[in-house]
């Protein structure tokens, strides 16, 4: 995505009610001005107030030529008090004038670099909208006879990237499937991210083995630059009958919801996340998954099951998953959990959230 002038349409316009509120104040403060030097008489004078004016002005519009109109019209009603109070000393006059004339060059141009700030924050949030369309993919709703959604939270709400990633393609052998977490910040993270959805985009159409993708993967967050980052994740190859394979890389166990129960998927033994295997040595183990008709499988990131409320206590996810409606299609009940998780937490998440739910749909009748 290419970088354009759409950006200043995000910029607040300056004759919008909400911002013509404060050039309406700075009309009424020259006002009362005026009228309070009439009723003082000649010895005394208000003039040097209209230095606020184009600081009103200046407060609600992102065009720098606001205060420097109201600062011109603040000096025609100093030139004008000037010749109303003549018993006032000419020093006063300049000075007002000098310091109207001061404070609208200032406001002008700080209204200048704040709308330059606004339109380059707006023109970055363009590209990290692009990085994300990029990186994060949309899922198709139906894929490989299964139904499939995906919810995203960063933490951050004004966030387009944050540390989770994930993936949902068909392959010749099945719906493939990554979900993970990169425990790192910043770029380095983002570029973690890309580095390993390039290398699973690749390896789940031409591996039929899911431990040895997983085994790539490790291998490919192991080779960046740097010991701090690695990546939890949890792979999923659906057939299209049969059960679902399964590789836990150090990620928190899925749930199956199958249509009287809720269970965790916990692996047959533990396995390091990626990046890590080196340490441990072997493989990642392939765990069998029974996905029968009308079964959900849900897949998710820490910033969920982590979720605390204001007592400190974790989101219990599948006990929530427990109570939701059975027979609920997977872009339902994520919006459903993902509303539940942002109610649990009225402070906010503290870490970034994803949910990815498969289901095969159940048998007519």
């Amino acid at each position: 995505m290419a970088i354009d002038d759409e950006s200043d349409a995000r910029l607040p316009p300056a004759a919008s009610p909400r911002w013509g509120r404060f050039i309406l104040g700075a009309y009424v403060l020259i006002t009362l001005v005026l009228l309070a030097d009439l009723f003082t008489g000649p010895r005394l004078t208000f003039s040097p107030l209209l230095a606020a004016v184009p600081v009103l002005a200046g407060t609600g519009t992102r065009r720098p030529w606001v205060p420097l109109a109201a600062g011109g019209v603040a000096l025609a009603a100093v030139g004008v008090l000037a010749v109303l109070n003549g018993q006032v000393g000419t020093g006063v006059h300049a000075a007002s004038a000098a310091a109207v004339a001061t404070v609208a060059v200032s406001s002008s141009a700080s209204v200048a670099l704040v709308a330059d700030r606004e339109r380059r924050l707006a023109q970055l949030r363009s590209v990290a909208e692009a990085a994300q369309q990029a990186l994060l993919r949309p899922v198709a709703p139906r894929i490989g006879g299964l139904r499939a959604a995906v919810r995203y939270a960063p933490a951050a709400a004004e966030a387009r990237i944050g540390g989770d990633l994930y993936a949902v393609l068909d392959s010749p052998f099945g719906v493939r499937v990554l979900l993970g977490d990169v425990r790192g910040k910043g770029l380095g993270a983002v570029e973690t991210a890309a580095d390993v959805l390039g290398v699973f985009r690749e390896a789940a159409v031409s591996e039929a083995d899911l431990s040895r993708i997983a085994g790539r993967l490790d291998a490919t967050v192991a080779r960046r630059p740097g010991d701090e980052e690695f990546v939890t994740a949890v792979l999923v190859s659906v057939p299209e009958h049969g059960s679902a394979s399964l590789v836990n890389c150090g990620h928190p166990a899925p749930l199956l919801r199958t249509r009287h129960r809720v269970d965790e998927v916990d692996p047959p033994a533990w396995s390091p996340p990626l990046a890590l295997l080196g340490l441990t040595g072997g493989c990642y183990p392939v765990q069998q998954v029974p996905l029968g008709p009308g079964d959900l499988l849900l897949l998710y990131t820490d910033g969920v099951s982590e979720a605390r409320d204001t007592a400190g206590v974790f989101y219990p996810l599948a006990e929530r998953l427990s109570a939701m409606p059975a027979g609920e299609g997977p872009e339902p009940l994520l919006d459903r959990l993902l509303a539940d998780v942002r109610a649990y937490t009225p402070h906010g998440l503290d870490d970034d959230a994803a949910l990815l739910a498969l289901a095969r749909p159940a048998r007519p009748g």
